[in-house]
């Protein structure tokens, strides 16, 4: 049975996943193949040092320079190792090139051994490293054909050969084989510069999808407290209203228990469509589209009614702006207020809920007169999350926005906030 993966890990998983299968596709086929299996690799690599060192090896035959041919065998079969042992391969191949040089001075595998070695290097280590590396490993080869190594004529052009050709021709093989291994590590320096930058792109789409994991988690606990704690209070205080006027008033309890079954109802919906984003048939993301907008502020203060608030709501200034994200944003303040006031208030005679626009701004106060304690220690506020205050702050943040909670001046509870909408903003 398989494990499992928490959320922000799978979502992590799954971006590092897609983002290597794009690489691995630009790659192309037969890239992609060698980069899979680097045995392979390692293979065509030794396959291709071969060849180059063919004539070297078939003269070497040729001339009876045995010990010549058995070290480009050996330069060969440690290049198998240049991916474990990047160092020492590079290491051993500059001394047998040197050894081999000197042994048949007319090779034509020059440095090149040193070529795929010195590229393992630059692969595997730093940019400095693989410098210094390089430098090291060019040296002795260098230094023999600038001082050591004189180039073989025949006695009939000696007298036609110029004084400096040596020194020329020397100069320009010790300039090749710097060239050539430069060219080595700096390929193999901007692979591994490359690779760095597939890993770091990789670890910024992970962290991106664990960020949107979190802020998805958070929105959905976020709609989940202002659906729970809302219906769950409104409704406790109907059923507590129905069971006391039941007997007096039957008519007015039949009217509570329509308004506890429409709550409840409502509630549903409303968690199918917050969990809807956790399972969406489609595969993707469900879009987590408001129910409410301010157009359903009056059902929701009728509903606060008739759970027995005393509520009293004003409107100052223009309609809301046509933002459902906005509208959804001052009903859910509205409606967290008013839930803490169901919740903790005691002895209420007046509920003011109170709108403004002003232009760009939109300003909510909601105010009660209760004389119930608000002690975090109490047991009312032990039925909360803790997280109501600090979910409208969120909320309001989105428009650049503030929320004050604390007593009021004269008693009871007081929260205001204040949003800033901006048109261009709302239509982004």
């Amino acid at each position: 049975m398989s494990e499992q993966l928490p959320a922000q890990d799978a979502s992590a998983h799954v971006a590092d996943a897609s983002f290597a299968e794009i690489t691995l596709r630009r790659r192309g086929r037969i890239r992609r193949y060698l980069f899979e299996h680097p045995r392979v690799m390692d293979t065509v690599v030794v396959l291709c040092y071969s060849l180059l060192a063919l004539p070297t090896f078939i003269g070497s035959i040729v001339d009876g320079k045995w010990l010549a041919a058995a070290l480009l065998v050996a330069i060969a079969a440690i290049l198998f190792l240049r991916r474990r042992y990047p160092l020492s391969v590079t290491a051993a191949v500059a001394v047998l090139e040197v050894a081999v040089t000197l042994l048949n001075p007319w090779g034509s595998n020059v440095s090149a051994g040193l070529w795929f070695a010195l590229y393992a290097v630059a692969v595997a280590r730093t940019r400095t490293f693989t410098l210094a590396v390089f430098g090291a490993a060019s040296l002795p080869l260098t230094l023999v054909y600038l001082f050591m190594w004189i180039s073989p004529v025949t006695p009939s052009h000696a007298e036609a050969i110029p004084e400096n050709f040596h020194l020329i021709s020397n100069i320009t093989a010790a300039v090749s084989i710097v060239l050539s291994n430069l060219i080595a590590t700096g390929i193999g320096i901007s692979v591994r510069q490359r690779r760095e930058h597939e890993n770091e792109i990789r670890a910024w789409a992970a962290r991106t999808a664990r960020l949107g994991s979190v802020t998805e988690r958070n929105r959905i606990a976020r709609e989940m407290h202002d659906v729970v704690a809302h219906s769950l209070t409104v409704m406790i205080s109907l059923s507590d209203g129905a069971a006391v006027v039941v007997k007096k008033d039957p008519e007015r309890a039949g009217e509570v228990l329509g308004e506890l079954s429409r709550t409840g109802r409502t509630a549903l919906a409303d968690m199918r469509r917050v969990l809807g984003v956790l399972r969406d048939d489609t595969g993707g993301p469900a879009p987590l589209a408001p129910l409410v907008s301010g157009h359903n502020l009056s059902k929701l203060l009728d509903g606060f009614r008739t759970a027995g608030l005393p509520l009293h709501y004003s409107h100052t200034g223009p309609a809301l702006p046509e933002d459902p994200a906005l509208q959804l944003t001052v009903y859910r303040i509205v409606q967290e207020s008013l839930t803490n006031v169901l919740r903790y208030g005691r002895s209420l005679s007046q509920v003011d809920v109170q709108i403004v626009r002003d232009g760009d701004s939109v300003t909510i106060e909601v105010r009660d007169d209760g004389r119930g304690a608000r002690d975090p220690g109490t047991e009312e506020v032990a039925l909360g999350t803790g997280q109501g205050i600090a979910g409208m702050r969120e909320r309001a943040g989105i428009y650049a926005g503030t929320v004050d909670a604390g007593p009021g001046i004269n008693g009871g509870w007081r929260v205001r906030a204040e949003l800033n909408w901006n048109g261009d903003k709302g239509k982004s």
